[in-house]
């Protein structure tokens, strides 16, 4: 599957130029990317089903990345989900994949490296 040929992409980071800037990035890709401020906006506003993947901080106001993972695992049927972070420790890693994140970026991460990780998690196999 080429990246393109997404459907769509959810983007969950209360910071408004970072969540603003993975939007661009996305929508520059050919990906639509529907964005949220807060993992309760995304939860109250979204049919998850309809995601190819779902990317989200771990350090969210309220509820946090991880809780978000803990969520979407206990609904079923989630997307995989990219975490991203800017406080990168073995710990926070080991415990966002623990709690089922798919892939892991630590900040700043490259624009390159966010599209490879969103090909990886929603087309393992590598088939075209």
């Amino acid at each position: 599957m080429a990246i393109g040929a997404l459907r769509k992409v959810l983007v969950v980071e209360d910071d408004d130029g970072l969540r603003e800037a993975i939007e661009v990035l996305l929508e520059a890709a050919g990906i639509e990317a529907t964005s949220y401020a807060s993992a309760e906006a995304l939860l109250a506003g979204h049919d998850l089903e309809s995601a190819t993947c779902i990317i989200s901080d771990i350090k969210l106001p309220a509820m946090s990345g991880i809780e978000l993972l803990t969520e979407l695992r206990a609904r079923g049927n989630a997307p995989p989900v990219i975490v991203i972070t800017a406080h990168d420790a073995p710990g926070v890693h080991a415990g966002a994949v623990r709690h089922g994140a798919a892939a892991y970026l630590a900040k700043p991460f490259l624009g390159t490296a966010l599209l490879a990780a969103i090909t990886n998690v929603t087309n393992p196999a590598g088939l075209q």
